[in-house]
């Protein structure tokens, strides 16, 4: 008989809810105020949910270990398969030396950081966000970003905050396809309150940016770029939200993004050219990465350029040698796109994957829908790690490097992640934990109790799916079917606060320990979680507000943004 779910153990819904936070807490308490290590803040607060789920909740500790066994084997696959695969790919062309001339034609470009972020974290972010999605786009980003020479928590923090843009519509559009599949909602309809929600924020962030890195008043010094990168970008992500659907609006975005500042950079150049702080001219990559420079205090260093910018790396690479350095990064592209293709998707996935039940946790827990399915499917061939390791492989040849190098930087690439795959287990087993023992239904129903203003809520209870699960798609099927019911009830347009769900969890994505993680290893700043963490959480408030008045208004004041759909 399974064992079933209790949404108020401790009969009352208030004492219930607290109980329930408390290993929330622990995780913000061990990372902002204890400042350890992300594997350590995650074994506490794992530890202590497993306490109250044990002894609040009375779970048999037997169900609740394996629904931690159950995460920690998802958190290895997929998860660290594809950060495991984007980081080695980017190793290989550090080996290679193709990203010495990607770094020259970057400097090529422009030398000024700022628009090198806006180039890389926010737009070929989006793009990877598109195509591959699941911790990839931060993994590559800010390894490019740290071995472009920039301070390795600013890398990190920068690529986490400018991710938040294109997650709703990551991985070819997935968080929004379960959406639809959670609540019978048309997905076309929900790609569309997204897109009149999230273009909003896009639009912002790039100057949002670019503050964070240099203060408003350097900020306005490239407002030209930073509006260009915005608003093409908010645009493409309107006009293809609201008209082509969920699977198009990061990668058309990303690349119209790209493109527009470019040819912005034809015509006009920043005044002054902002390095950070003690940054000399041409600082390059070492093997140990630059050295990090302390977020606040000092001058950034400035260079007047009375509008011209040095142009060696863009003269010195001849067009060839260019390809030949992208072509990892354009191989990666064509094999993603190719994975995500229906045909190609479901012949690799019939192929390739071993499913099977949990044994021991299948079916042995209940909630309020009846038991809960636990099946493991271990697709290998049509996972996105596996597009990325094909890339990484054949980029190997097209390198130049030899099978023993390749092997030689793999072994590098699995001992500098050894903490980050320890980590993203353990944040995985306190998600799976949390769910099935029902503390976040708990803390959801609590949410949901809110009544008319459940919609300024609504929000946050995508921030906090995506904050404990690291995954926008993971928050919308846990919580999807609560936002579409509780919206029903109070009179509210379920469309809102389903698109809400995914809106308010592209902020949590920044602070999620998993995506910390992630972040970390690729800016090696393994050990530092909690810095990187206190540099993000106060940007996911802030923003997370902004969400919740904006849907608060679409919900009574604003209804004509909201579409026009049939069920």
């Amino acid at each position: 008989m399974a064992w079933i779910q209790p949404l108020d153990p401790c009969h009352n819904v208030l004492v219930s809810c607290l109980v329930a936070i408390l290993p929330v807490a622990v995780i913000f308490w061990a990372l902002v105020v204890r400042k350890l290590k992300g594997y350590q803040a995650s074994l506490l607060a794992t530890a202590a949910a497993l306490l109250i789920a044990v002894i609040v909740y009375r779970m048999p500790p037997g169900l609740a270990l394996l629904s931690a066994a159950n995460g920690a084997l998802y958190g290895l696959f997929p998860i660290c398969w594809i950060v495991f695969t984007a980081v080695f790919l980017f190793n290989t062309t550090i080996r290679s030396g193709q990203f010495e001339v990607i770094r020259g034609f970057m400097a090529g470009i422009t030398a000024d950081r700022r628009i090198q972020a806006l180039l890389i974290a926010f737009s070929f972010g989006s793009f990877l966000e598109g195509t591959a999605g699941f911790g990839a786009p931060v993994a590559i980003t800010a390894a490019m970003l740290t071995a472009l020479g920039f301070q390795p928590l600013y890398a990190a923090g920068l690529c986490l905050i400018a991710n938040t843009a294109p997650v709703a519509f990551g991985s070819i559009g997935i968080p929004v396809t379960v959406a639809a599949q959670v609540t019978g909602l048309p997905e076309l309809a929900i790609s569309q309150i997204i897109g009149r929600t999230l273009p909003f924020l896009s639009a912002l962030l790039p100057f949002y940016l670019v503050i964070l890195m240099a203060g408003f008043k350097k900020a306005r010094e490239v407002a030209p770029a930073a509006l260009v990168s915005g608003l093409s970008f908010a645009l493409i992500q309107f006009l293809s939200a609201n008209y082509l659907g969920p699977s198009l609006p990061d990668v058309l975005a990303g690349i119209g993004s790209i493109l527009s500042l470019l040819i912005l950079l034809r015509f006009w150049k920043p005044r002054n050219v902002w390095r950070f702080p003690g940054e000399t001219a041409d600082i390059r990559p070492t093997k140990q990465g630059p050295v990090d420079i302390p977020a606040t205090g000092g001058e950034p260093a400035t260079q007047p350029t009375n509008g011209d910018e040095p142009q060696t790396g863009r003269d010195r690479e001849a067009p060839g040698r260019l390809l030949w350095a992208f072509s990892p990064f354009l191989l990666l592209t064509l094999l993603i796109v190719t994975w995500g293709l229906a045909p190609v998707k479901e012949w690799l996935t019939a192929h390739g994957t071993l499913q099977f039940a949990f044994p021991g946790l299948h079916n042995a827990i209940a909630d309020r829908n009846g038991p809960v399915a636990h099946i493991f499917k271990f697709n290998y061939f049509s996972a996105a790690g596996t597009a990325i390791m094909v890339a990484a492989i054949l980029s190997l040849t097209i390198s130049g490097l030899s099978a023993k190098q390749g092997l030689e930087v793999l072994g590098a690439t699995l001992r500098q992640l050894r903490f980050t795959i320890l980590s993203i287990a353990v944040v995985l087993a306190f998600a799976y934990l949390m769910n099935d023992s029902g503390i976040t239904p708990t803390i959801a129903r609590s949410l949901a109790d809110t009544g008319v203003l459940f919609p300024f809520f609504a929000p946050v209870l995508g921030w906090l799916g995506v904050f404990i699960t690291g995954s926008d798609t993971s928050s919308n099927a846990l919580f999807g079917k609560l936002q579409s019911a509780t919206a029903s009830s109070i009179g509210v347009d379920p469309i809102v606060t389903v698109g809400a769900n995914v809106s308010g969890g592209v902020i949590g994505k920044m602070i999620s320990p998993q995506s910390i993680a992630v972040a970390a290893a690729a800016g090696k700043l393994v050990g530092r979680e909690s810095d990187l963490f206190r540099f993000t959480v106060k940007h996911s408030l802030i923003l997370l507000f902004l969400i919740c008045c904006m849907v608060l208004a679409q919900a009574y004041l604003f209804k004509w943004i909201i579409p026009i759909y049939k069920i």
